[in-house]
């Protein structure tokens, strides 16, 4: 079978492979767990959506190196003094470890784990920065769409960003993401077809200049799509473009601002096609939208039924990247096991594996978090982790997203009030229970002993 670059070992930092190559020298055969969560929320986010599960998983499955990149890194200076083993291993690599993971669409918050991996410490070493890349991107997306779906406030919202993101293929897994944050679909064709994220788009300004006259162009564009046809306005004069088409006596599916003052414009439009008896004509709004301004908008007054959300979703641009961090939790060397922890100022880290238990009061809000041993009962909590793979193969499929946004728009719903406003808020509360602090101030002093 051909090698496929998408599954490549290649994907990881340098160090990774050589802590791997000095795990191998050693001898240092150990089962470790490392934990992925996020460290902190950015400044105007309030809760985050997790995203990227069923990517992670695959690579997962199929990660492997070619006899090609085996050879690049043995030409590779830091390998110089590295044996054949370190590279026979690479030959052989498949990922055969245990994972636990958030189901994708759940609301998660800082230093909850939305990822647990168990493994030979040099198979998880090295799949570090591909997970924490699958994992990031995604729910940063989701996160940012879930924002912006909520001050839509129930009107469609659809993800335009393909042409802003990050690359080509960020622009599709931007589009997947979007979807599980709430979207109704997306302009991406690629993710229509990989993903089943449903597609919208009709023309572009280009289609009215090519053509003489408005009234071409649209008459054109109805003919060949006469059930879909969504008529871009703003060309040259909106309400000229519009008394066009009402003089034209052709009803479109809907009709497209995508810039001047959008809230006048949607009312004398929403005006004209009422009084045209074209009620169920959708006014369709893009530009340089994001949350803020579609807030402002209907706050406004605007008569407006979808949005279509771009650079700043697919790009989240008010906050480009979240502090998503793997951690080593515990080390398990001749049936012994070894809790881990970082202590360094601000980046303290907790031991152990771990669940998320979610508590909710009784009318179904979510009430509070707490993060405890793996181990550990909470009464009436609900356990965010779940099983997902076991020796390397998923335990069921992954991927359904119309699961992962019913799941998302469910649990946003079940959040305060406050959380879901755009504005920053006092913070959610979630707790460490008493035995995992007390676990992080053994370990503290064994280490503090052993340095002595």
């Amino acid at each position: 079978m051909p090698h496929d670059p998408q599954f490549s070992g290649l994907q990881t930092d340098l160090y990774e492979l050589t802590m791997a190559a000095g795990y191998r020298k050693a001898g240092f055969d150990a089962l470790a767990t490392f934990e992925l969560f996020v460290r902190g929320l950015p400044p105007r986010r309030n809760f985050l959506v997790a995203a990227g599960l069923a990517q992670a998983l695959t690579y997962l499955e199929r990660v492997n190196f070619s006899q090609d990149e085996i050879g690049y890194l043995r030409r590779h200076a830091m390998f110089a003094d590295i044996d054949d083993d370190f590279f026979d291993f690479l030959a052989n690599f498949r990922f055969s470890g245990d994972v636990w993971g958030v189901p994708e669409g759940t609301v998660i918050f800082p230093d909850e784990p939305i990822l647990r991996v168990t493994a030979p410490i040099a198979e998880a070493q090295i799949v570090e920065t591909y997970l924490l890349s699958a994992i990031h991107f995604q729910t940063l997306i989701a996160s940012k769409a879930a924002r912006v779906v909520l001050a839509a406030a129930g009107r469609r919202v659809v993800e335009f960003g393909s042409r802003r993101a990050h690359g080509p293929d960020a622009g599709v897994l931007a589009a997947r993401a979007a979807f599980i944050g709430g979207c109704g679909g997306t302009s991406n064709v690629a993710a229509g077809y990989r993903f089943g994220v449903p597609t919208f788009g009709t023309q572009a300004h280009s289609w009215i200049m090519a053509f003489e006259d408005e009234k071409e162009a649209f008459g054109r564009f109805l003919d060949i799509f006469p059930a879909n046809a969504v008529l871009l306005l703003d060309t040259y004069d909106v309400q000229s473009a519009l008394e066009t088409i009402l003089a034209m006596g052709r009803k479109p599916r809907g009709v497209r601002l995508d810039s001047g003052d959008v809230v006048a414009q949607s009312i004398w439009i929403r005006r004209r096609l009422d009084d045209a008896g074209w009620n169920d004509v959708e006014i369709f709004a893009s530009g340089d939208l994001d949350e803020d301004r579609i807030a402002a908008m209907l706050a406004a007054g605007a008569r407006l039924n979808a949005f279509g959300v771009g650079t700043a979703l697919a790009t989240s641009i008010d906050a480009p990247a979240l502090s998503v961090i793997y951690k080593l939790v515990e080390v398990e060397t001749g049936g012994m096991v070894r809790e881990a922890a970082k202590f360094s100022a601000a980046k303290v880290t907790y031991p152990g594996k771990k669940q998320v238990f979610r508590l909710s009061d009784a009318r179904g809000t979510f009430a509070g978090d707490v993060i405890a041993l793996e181990g550990e009962k909470v009464s009436g909590a609900e356990r965010l982790l779940e099983p997902v793979m076991r020796a390397g193969r998923l335990l069921a499929p992954q991927g359904d997203l119309v699961a992962a946004q019913r799941r998302g728009l469910e649990q946003v719903a079940r959040l305060p009030d406050a959380l879901r406003g755009l504005a920053p808020c006092p913070a959610y509360p979630v707790r460490h229970s008493e035995r995992l602090v007390e676990l992080l101030d053994e370990v503290r002093r064994r280490v503090e002993r052993a340095a002595r």
